[in-house]
């Protein structure tokens, strides 16, 4: 049966990211890149992490997961990522303001979803087939999905140092259970897996 599976990076205090998010701060000037390094500087000590993050046949997104502007779409912009996204398969981007589907090379195509996270997760699901379905982020997405009970499997990769203030995961979410499913630890990050209680 297929999952619904959120990788996200987090500080020890839970931030995602942090405020005044731009082109420039993409995760906003406090956290800057220190999120990441685990995965593009050491990722050779993560590489099932890594591969578990990119075996989603379909994405569910955020708008500031795909980009920095705010209100009207910059229909030059395509994506942090470049030509050639890692992801290799449908991405839906939840958004208030309708944009037609954007194809990228690599077999990644973006199509923004105005109808909500039902909407987004169902259509990556038909997208999807048999194959799991990863809600990417940001820390809001994540959340809104989190408090609906959408979330089958959630992978914290928890970074050793603390941002005090900014999106952390699990904001507004109530009455969540989860039962612990694996934890193993580099000299980067820990990875954390937890599941659903029921289905």
């Amino acid at each position: 049966m297929s999952l619904v599976t959120a990788d996200i990076s987090v500080s020890l205090d839970l931030v995602a990211a942090g405020h005044d998010q731009s082109l420039e701060h993409p995760f906003g000037p406090v956290v800057g890149d220190r999120l990441h390094p685990w995965m593009f500087e050491h990722g050779d000590d993560s590489p099932d992490e890594i591969a578990g993050i990119l075996r989603a046949r379909a994405y569910v997104m955020g708008r500031h997961m795909f980009g920095p502007d705010r209100g009207a779409w910059d229909l030059r912009w395509q994506g942090w990522w470049g030509s050639e996204p890692p992801y290799h398969a449908p991405a839906f981007v939840l958004c208030s303001r309708p944009r037609e589907a954007l194809t990228m090379a690599g077999g990644t195509t973006f199509h923004f979803v105005t109808e909500g996270i039902e909407t987004a997760l169902e259509r990556a699901r038909d997208a999807a087939g048999e194959g799991d379905v990863a809600i990417a982020g940001g820390p809001s997405t994540l959340n809104a999905y989190l408090g609906a009970g959408l979330v089958d499997e959630l992978r914290l990769h928890v970074v050793p140092f603390t941002v005090g203030d900014g999106l952390r995961v699990f904001d507004g979410v109530e009455d969540l259970a989860m039962v612990p499913a694996s934890s193993r630890t580099t000299p980067h990050v820990t990875h954390l897996v937890y599941r659903r209680t029921s289905p």
